[in-house]
C-alpha cells in the first residue's frame, strides 16, 4: 500500500493497531547484546523481523539510536551491551569548528549499515510498513555542540548553531533520501527531542525551517516523515511543529497527551505517549495495563486521529510481559466499546 493511503487508512481505522517504537527489545528475542545488534545490519533486520512476529502493530519502527549521525561526525560515543549508545563528547566548540566541520558521505560510521539494516528488514517483513530512524537537525546539532552547550549557544552564539544546523540538515536530507532510495522504506521516524527543550520562539528560529526543508526534499506520497518530539514544551510550541509539514506527529510522555490532541488538526495523525521508562522497562503488566486504558479513554472518544504509542524508543531492556500487556490493554479497550 501506498504509505499515503497507509497512513490514512490508520487514522480512519474505527479500531487501531498501536505503533510504538519498539525494536531494542529484540535483543532477549535474539539473546544477544544492545553492542551486538548495533555492530550487525543482519542482526538489526532479523531483529525487527522478530518484534513484527510478536506484535500486531501498525508498522515496524526501527532503533532510535541518536548517536549514529553524530559519530559519522566525528563524535565518540559510548557502547554498552545493555543501554543505547550516546554520545560522550562534541567536535564544535567555536564557529571556527562549525565552519571547517566536513560534512560526512551517507555511509559513514554506521550509518550504511543502518541503511543496509531497514533495506533487509524491508525485504522480511511484507505485511506492514517499515520505518527507519533518524534524528533531526537541532538534536543532532546539539550532538555536535554537546547538548547543554547547544541550549546556550542559541542565545550567546545563534551564528555558530546555524552554521551546525546548515550542515546537519545537509547531511540528514542526503541520509534521508538514501533511505527513500535504496530500501524499500514507508518513511522515516525524524527524533527532535532536543527542541523540545527551547522556548515556543527559539524552536521556531532554530529547529523549524530546517526540518521543514528536509521534510520538503524528502516526503511525498510514498515515502513519509514522522516528527517526534518528547520535549515538555512540546505543546507551547506547537504550531511551529505543525509548519514542519510532516505527515504525523509523535509525542512523549512529559507532556499530557489529552492536552495536546486539541491542537492537532483532525486529518493529521498523532501518536503518544505511554511511559517508555516508567512503564514499559520498569512498570508491571497490570500497570502497563492501567495506563494503557487511561490513556485511550482520554483521547481516544474524542480524537479519532490519535493512535497509542509509546511516549519514546522502548529501552532495551523492557519486559516483554510489559509490551504484550501494552498491546492487550489496546484490544481490550477497542473490545469493550
Amino acid at each position: 500500500m501506498q504509505a499515503r493511503a497507509w497512513l490514512n487508512a490508520l487514522r480512519d481505522a474505527p479500531r487501531k493497531k498501536p505503533l510504538p517504537v519498539l525494536s531494542f527489545p529484540c535483543v532477549s528475542l535474539l539473546n544477544i547484546t544492545v553492542k551486538d545488534l548495533i555492530a550487525d545490519s543482519g542482526l538489526q533486520a532479523e531483529g525487527m523481523r522478530r518484534v513484527a512476529e510478536r506484535v500486531d502493530a501498525a508498522a515496524a519502527v526501527s532503533f532510535m539510536d541518536l548517536s549514529v549521525e553524530a559519530e559519522a561526525f566525528g563524535c565518540p560515543i559510548r557502547i554498552s551491551d545493555d543501554e543505547v549508545p550516546t554520545v560522550t563528547g562534541a567536535v564544535v566548540t567555536s564557529e571556527e569548528d562549525a565552519r571547517a566541520l566536513p560534512v560526512p558521505e551517507v555511509g559513514a560510521g554506521r550509518t550504511g549499515r543502518c541503511i543496509e539494516a531497514i533495506q533487509k528488514a524491508a525485504a522480511l517483513i511484507t505485511d506492514r510498513p517499515v520505518f527507519a530512524g533518524v534524528i533531526g537537525p537541532f538534536s543532532l546539532a546539539g550532538r555536535l555542540m554537546d547538548v547543554t552547550e547547544a541550549l546556550v549557544n542559541c542565545y550567546t552564539e545563534p551564528d555558530m548553531v546555524h552554521l551546525a544546523m546548515r550542515k546537519a540538515t545537509d547531511f540528514l536530507t542526503a541520509y534521508i533520501r538514501a533511505y527513500k532510495e535504496r530500501t524499500g522504506a514507508a518513511g522515516v521516524v525524524m527524533a527532535e527531542p532536543l527542541t523540545g527543550l527551547l522556548s515556543p520562539d527559539m524552536a521556531a528560529q532554530f529547529s523549524e525551517p530546517y526540518v521543514r526543508e528536509i521534510i520538503e526534499a524528502v516526503q511525498d506520497d510514498d515515502f513519509l516523515v514522522i516528527y517526534h518530539n518528547c520535549g515538555n514544551n512540546t505543546i507551547q510550541m506547537i504550531d511551529s511543529i505543525l509548519r514542519t509539514g510532516a505527515a504525523a506527529y509523535h509525542f512523549g510522555n512529559a507532556i499530557d497527551m489529552a492536552a495536546m490532541l486539541p491542537h492537532i488538526p483532525a486529518d493529521t495523525v498523532a501518536m503518544g505517549n505511554l511511559d517508555p521508562a516508567g512503564q514499559f522497562r520498569n512498570g508491571t503488566p497490570a500497570s502497563v495495563r492501567e495506563e494503557t486504558l487511561r490513556l485511550m479513554a482520554a483521547c481516544c472518544p474524542g480524537y479519532p486521529n490519535f493512535v497509542v504509542s509509546s511516549g519514546c524508543d522502548i529501552p532495551p531492556a523492557s519486559s516483554w510481559e510489559n509490551i504484550d500487556a501494552f498491546f492487550a490493554a489496546a484490544n481490550e479497550y477497542y473490545d469493550s466499546l
